[in-house]
């Protein structure tokens, strides 16, 4: 690869990069309402070894029971806990810049404003690819895109989600509302009962949907069906620039992502974005081109979606 004409140049760009990545996946996080919740949670954390293992409860704890006075207590064991296992999903971009802009972009000022804007560039790249990826089912790019919510909540029984059949143990099945089984037409006179239906399916005691994600259509028709003074919002969530409703007290947002004719009912508390830790949108420093007069430096993300309690989480499909 031919040596920079600045031989400052590319110290510039690895030290710039390095220091833009918690910035940039902030930012990416952050375009995104379905993410932010998820962060907020706090359940965008780091993950180890060979594959991303998201322990998750299964049963109850079959040991607890009434007694009286001396009466001799259960001490058995009780399996509760199992794990669910999900594959590490890579994602990268690069910032590339030629030889000749180099030269022509040789001081330190112009450096920076040139370093800028490929940044931004590249930034707003993986926000889209990230965002879409959000709602796929992991067989994209030959199987190389993440595992969203068409594989994690999707619109029919029986998939296997991180080595767990849901066929075989129907704890791990996720809620549906089928506007076609249930023999209703959709439209903005019927998405109130089924997101009333589906709503009660997903609680648990206290645990129940905190976030409403929904397509062009699903949110249209959920936004007709409300009277003026019903519009509810949330300050928060308009203040951090999404378009939301209000159904409950979870925030329904619109998401121009979200597969058509979906409506996806989610407990947060239950989704997990998990990335390789050291892989959070790094830079990977400068690769050797052999056939070009170019600087390339990939920025890269590995990681996957993961989910650790299917049963609280619901679609909406016609």
């Amino acid at each position: 690869m031919a040596t920079s004409p600045n031989s400052t140049y590319t110290e510039i760009v690895t030290t710039t990069l390095a220091g833009y990545s918690k910035t940039m996946a902030d930012n990416v996080t952050n375009n995104n309402a379905l993410l932010r919740h998820i962060d907020q949670n706090g359940n965008k954390t780091p993950a180890t070894g060979r594959t991303i293992v998201q322990e998750l409860e299964y049963a109850t704890n079959s040991t607890t029971k009434w007694y009286s006075g001396y009466e001799v207590l259960d001490t058995s064991t009780s399996n509760v806990f199992t794990a669910a296992e999900f594959n590490y999903k890579q994602l990268a971009g690069n910032v590339v810049i030629s030889g000749l802009e180099q030269v022509e972009n040789s001081g330190p000022e112009q450096i920076f404003n040139l370093l800028k804007s490929r940044i931004r560039n590249l930034e707003k790249s993986l926000k889209n690819t990230m965002a879409a990826a959000l709602y796929a089912d992991g067989t994209g790019t030959d199987s190389k895109e993440l595992g969203g919510l068409q594989l994690l909540v999707p619109g029919t029984v029986g998939n296997t989600v991180g080595g767990i059949n849901s066929t075989t143990y129907s704890f791990w099945q996720n809620q549906v509302y089928d506007f076609s089984t249930e023999s209703v037409t959709a439209s903005a006179t019927t998405i109130q009962t089924a997101m009333n239906t589906l709503w009660l399916a997903c609680i648990r005691g206290a645990d129940r949907p905190d976030v409403i994600v929904g397509d062009t259509t699903y949110f249209g028709y959920y936004w007709a069906s409300l009277q003026t003074n019903q519009r509810f919002t949330s300050d928060e969530s308009a203040a951090a620039g999404f378009m939301n409703l209000m159904f409950m007290d979870a925030p329904v947002y619109y998401d121009d992502q979200c597969p058509a004719t979906k409506m996806y009912f989610l407990n947060t508390d239950y989704l997990f974005l998990r990335y390789a830790e050291g892989r959070e949108f790094v830079p990977l420093g400068e690769k050797a081109s052999v056939n070009q007069d170019a600087l390339v430096m990939p920025v890269a993300w590995a990681g996957n979606m993961a989910s650790s309690n299917r049963a609280r989480q619901g679609v909406i499909q016609a």
